[in-house]
């Protein structure tokens, strides 16, 4: 596996998990009872996104190993997704 097909799945592994963890501990401003105006009332009443970079880096981690665990290991093969051509060449 090459160095950007790593970084790569790492990505995309914390993009989507960043989805999974947006909502951990999460009060609206309806819950905290101060509505800024203007804004909808499930908006957060304070994001801490530091936090939430940090939690998401963790979970990301641990399930890229998994992942990469896979793939170095071929628990599964990497070449059965490779397309075939059905033209002669």
């Amino acid at each position: 596996m090459s160095l950007t097909f790593a970084v790569a799945i790492y990505f995309i592994v914390w993009w989507i998990t960043l989805f999974a963890v947006l909502p951990f501990n999460v009060r609206t401003q309806d819950e905290a009872g101060t509505i800024v105006p203007g804004t909808p009332e499930s908006a957060p009443a304070e994001p801490k996104l530091l936090r939430i970079v940090v939690i998401n880096t963790i979970i990301a981690s641990l399930v890229f190993a998994v992942v990469l665990s896979i793939i170095l290991y071929e628990w599964i093969d990497l070449d059965v997704f490779q397309l075939k051509s059905s033209s002669p060449v």
